[in-house]
């Protein structure tokens, strides 16, 4: 059984007993949603993600490419690797420095 995470993403199709998945366990999803490429899968359970943006400098009337990267939780039942293009969204802190979860891999590398 898939839970609603209110808002449209395609579910994942494999079952898992993940308590912090989105889709699964318990885990409310809020706030801001981000679109960005994993850089990086060391850890078990989470990984990278690079999200470049675009920040205004009004003096000289231009913008300058940015990037920042953030640590996000990975379910057991969506399988990415580095190089995918995923979309992630708020939740609650999950440890340290993990505040938001994968919820659709949107491009395969």
């Amino acid at each position: 059984m898939v839970r609603d995470i209110g808002f449209e993403v395609e579910a994942p199709r494999k079952e898992c007993d993940d308590p912090h998945c989105p889709f699964h366990g318990t885990l409310p999803l809020r706030g801001r949603i981000f679109n960005g490429i994993v850089i990086r899968q060391r850890m078990s359970d989470a990984c990278v993600v690079r999200r470049d943006f675009l920040r205004y400098i009004p003096k000289y009337n231009r913008y300058e490419r940015q990037h920042s990267n953030i640590n996000c939780h990975v379910s057991p039942c969506i399988e990415i690797s580095a190089g995918d293009a995923v979309k992630i969204a708020e939740c609650r802190p999950i440890s340290k420095t993990i505040s938001f979860a994968v919820v659709e891999l949107i491009e395969s590398e």
